[in-house]
């Protein structure tokens, strides 16, 4: 094989993959604005609030070391995460004395007259319905953040096959059309 003929089937490999990770970089750009949107818009929507200084809950901010969110609304996955966690979980842990929502609620079926167990089976219920759902939020929101970290690899490496196609260029129009590998 000629080595123009080598150089030239390798320039259009460099050619044809910074195509290739330039596609990749917008897609993944455009799955992280995406997502980062979508979580932020839905959890905007829920309007939901941490507590502030004031309000019962903030004690469980000052034992999760997480004061700096007080007041602010959760609009972000990783927010979301926080306030799932931090307060719903600290709370519906309180309120089950540390069982899960299934065994309250065997103990409710077990025993169905009693109210203040059906009470508590509901309210773990909601809470873990809600923290379920604000976890959905958290893991959109990173692999959104998953996505961007992505595309930024994906432009470094279309500009690093860019410039090794441009040598390759050069290196293709020097070489001795004579020359056999």
């Amino acid at each position: 094989m000629r080595r123009k003929t080598l150089d030239l089937i390798l320039n259009w490999v460099g050619v044809l993959l910074t195509v290739m990770l330039l596609v990749a970089g917008v897609g993944l750009t455009i799955g992280y604005s995406f997502t980062n949107s979508q979580v932020h818009s839905q959890l905007s929507e829920q309007k939901i609030y941490f507590p502030t200084t004031g309000q019962r809950d903030y004690s469980d901010l000052v034992n999760a070391k997480m004061t700096s969110y007080a007041g602010k609304e959760v609009l972000t996955g990783s927010e979301a995460q926080i306030f799932a966690n931090d307060i719903i979980g600290v709370d519906t842990n309180a309120i089950s004395g540390g069982k899960t929502y299934a065994q309250v609620s065997a103990a409710s079926l077990a025993d169905p007259s009693d109210t203040s167990l059906a009470n508590e089976v509901n309210l773990i219920f909601r809470g873990d319905t809600l923290r379920g759902l604000l976890l959905n939020a958290y893991a959109f929101g990173f692999l959104g953040a998953v996505a961007f970290y992505a595309a930024i690899a994906s432009f470094v490496l279309a500009l690093v096959m860019l410039v090794l196609t441009f040598l390759g260029v050069r290196h293709y129009r020097k070489s001795d059309p004579a020359d056999v590998i």
